[in-house]
C-alpha cells in the first residue's frame, strides 16, 4: 500500500460544543495512538481527507502524516476507523494508528469478486458475496487496499473459502480457512417463488384471522377482576328477577 500525504493539527477542543464548532469550521476531529507515544487529539481538514477517500479504492489508507507545530511532526499512520453520520454520510471522527514501517500490522481488507462465475453464466445461478472483509497481516507497505477473488471457475453449489484465496506477496490472510467468501446458489424456480409467495400470504391471513376472532377476550375493566378459568358466566340481572318471581 502506497502512502498518501496529509497534514493534521493539534486539537484543544474536546468537549461536545467545541467539537461541534470544529466540524462547522470544516475540520474533523481525530485521535492518533500507537506504541511510540500517548494518544493525542488532532484535527484535519474535512475536504483534504474526503479527497483522499475519493481517490482510494477503500477507506484503508496509509498516511504520511505531518502534525503541524509538534515535537514529532512526521508519522507513518494507518487509518484505523472512520465514523460517518448515519443519515448524511458526512465525516464525524477519524481513528489513526501510528505504525512502524518494519513491524507487521493486522487490518480488515475488503473483498471483491473478479470475473463471471461459470454457474452464473451457463447455469443461471446467483453469485452470493458471503464475506465482505477478511483480516490480513503484513508490513504497512505490503498491505493491500482490496483482496480480489477470481470466481470464474465457480459452479452452482460450489464456494470459495478463506483458505483458498491466493494472498498477495508478503500478506497473510487470517481466520477460519473453512469460512465461505463467495458462493454460487442455484437459481430460484417458478415453483419455489410461488410456494414462497403462498406461504407469505397464508401467514398474513392467519394473523388477520386471529385479530378478527378475538378469542382471547377483552381485557377486564379497571377495578374489575378477571373471571377464573372455567367459571360460569354470571346471569344477567333481569334473568335473576324472573327466576325469583316464579318461585
Amino acid at each position: 500500500m502506497k502512502t498518501v500525504s496529509l497534514t493534521a493539527f493539534p486539537r484543544t477542543k474536546t468537549r461536545r460544543s467545541g467539537v461541534k464548532q470544529l466540524r462547522a469550521s470544516g475540520r474533523v476531529p481525530a485521535i492518533i495512538y500507537g506504541r511510540q507515544a500517548q494518544p493525542q487529539n488532532l484535527e484535519v481538514s474535512k475536504i483534504d481527507f474526503e479527497n483522499l477517500i475519493k481517490h482510494s479504492v477503500s477507506e484503508n489508507l496509509l498516511l504520511d502524516l505531518t502534525v503541524s507545530e509538534d515535537a514529532r511532526p512526521k508519522r507513518l499512520v494507518l487509518v484505523q476507523d472512520i465514523q460517518h453520520n448515519p443519515l448524511t454520510g458526512s465525516l464525524l471522527h477519524i481513528d489513526l494508528h501510528e505504525v512502524s514501517e518494519n513491524e507487521k500490522v493486522t487490518v480488515m481488507v475488503p473483498v471483491e469478486s473478479v470475473g463471471e462465475a461459470t454457474g452464473v453464466k451457463n447455469g443461471g445461478g446467483v453469485l452470493e458475496h458471503v464475506l465482505f472483509k477478511v483480516k490480513v497481516r503484513a508490513l504497512p507497505k505490503d498491505l493491500p487496499e482490496v483482496i480480489h477473488v477470481d470466481v470464474s471457475g465457480l459452479e452452482i453449489g460450489k464456494a470459495i473459502h478463506i483458505g483458498e484465496i491466493k494472498a498477495p506477496e508478503g500478506v497473510e490472510i487470517l481466520g477460519d480457512k473453512n469460512i465461505s467468501v463467495m458462493a454460487v446458489a442455484a437459481p430460484v424456480t417458478e415453483a419455489q417463488e410461488t410456494a414462497a409467495a403462498a406461504t407469505g400470504t397464508a401467514e398474513v391471513e392467519m394473523t388477520k384471522e386471529k385479530k378478527e376472532d378475538g378469542t382471547a377476550g377483552a381485557a377486564p375493566a379497571k377495578g374489575e377482576k378477571a373471571p377464573a378459568a372455567g367459571a360460569a358466566k354470571a346471569p344477567e340481572k333481569g334473568a335473576e328477577a324472573k327466576a325469583e318471581k316464579k318461585k
